[in-house]
């Protein structure tokens, strides 16, 4: 891989990883709902989680799409499905003072987060587009390559959200303040599925 091409690869890695998406907005309202600490399962299993997937798409998973076209309605389905949940998760988090809801509302793990990948249409877009431009030739060295430099972009690019939910945490002291918040980010995890259902 050329120092050009090597460079391409990361600007799009850090792009695609910064930009809004389920991931980001998640984390974001994980880190306002139960501060940056208590999220980074949740952030390793996003930044871990996503170079497996690189990794196993450039192996060959992608094929299964073309081979089985039904396979990707199925597997929309189940992002949207899950997305909702999701969505309505964040929606009804209790706020951190609330010691009997909290005990019940916990962080995602990180093996919820690392799954999530699975049915993340943000994910299967980076994942393939990043094999199919960075990866033609389908070696084990320029997959590695491509997955390398997303495991060291993505996970700080996500982290930030968490951050910046963190500081969040200053202004949504209010109990209602943070209900709206919540509510807010869950419909914009219902939003962040436009373009996928719009371009699918």
């Amino acid at each position: 891989m050329t120092y050009e091409l090597l460079l391409a690869l990361a600007s799009f890695a850090f792009v695609s990883s910064i930009t809004p998406g389920p991931n980001n907005l998640m984390l974001m309202a994980s880190g306002a709902n139960f501060g940056f600490r208590r999220t980074i399962p949740h952030m390793l299993g996003v930044g871990l989680g996503f170079v497996l997937m690189v990794v196993l798409v450039g192996l060959g998973l992608a094929q299964v799409f073309e081979v089985y076209p039904f396979s990707h309605t199925v597997l929309m389905v189940l992002s949207i499905t899950y997305l909702l949940y999701l969505a309505w998760k964040i929606a009804t988090a209790a706020p951190p003072a609330d010691t009997a809801e909290t005990a019940e509302k916990r962080p995602i793990t990180f093996l919820q987060a690392a799954a999530f990948q699975w049915v993340n249409p943000k994910a299967w877009t980076m994942a393939l587009t990043a094999v199919t431009v960075y990866a033609p030739d389908k070696t084990m060295l320029t997959i590695l390559m491509v997955a390398v430099v997303f495991g060291l972009i993505n996970l700080p690019a996500v982290s930030s959200w968490t951050v910046l939910g963190q500081k969040m945490r200053l202004v949504l002291t209010n109990p209602k303040r943070l209900r709206l918040f919540n509510w807010l980010m869950a419909g914009l995890l219902i939003a962040s599925l436009y373009y996928p259902l719009t371009m699918g």
